[in-house]
């Protein structure tokens, strides 16, 4: 299965970049490092049943 990218803004920097997420699990909560200013950025992401090409992402400061 292939992995969809999106785009997200990370919450210290504001700078936007592409992410790669996995469809094959509906529900995911993770942590990884800003790709521009490292900072750790909280990751909940549900993927759509009805396509599997839809990703609802949304990103925290883990400080948060």
């Amino acid at each position: 299965m292939e992995q969809i990218e999106q785009e997200i803004c990370c919450p210290y920097c504001n700078e936007t970049m592409s992410v790669l997420v996995d469809p094959s699990l509906d529900v995911q909560n993770y942590t990884e490092d800003c790709q521009v200013c490292c900072h750790p950025i909280v990751f909940s992401v549900q993927i759509h049943s009805e396509s599997e090409s839809d990703a609802e992402i949304s990103v925290a400061r883990e400080d948060d």
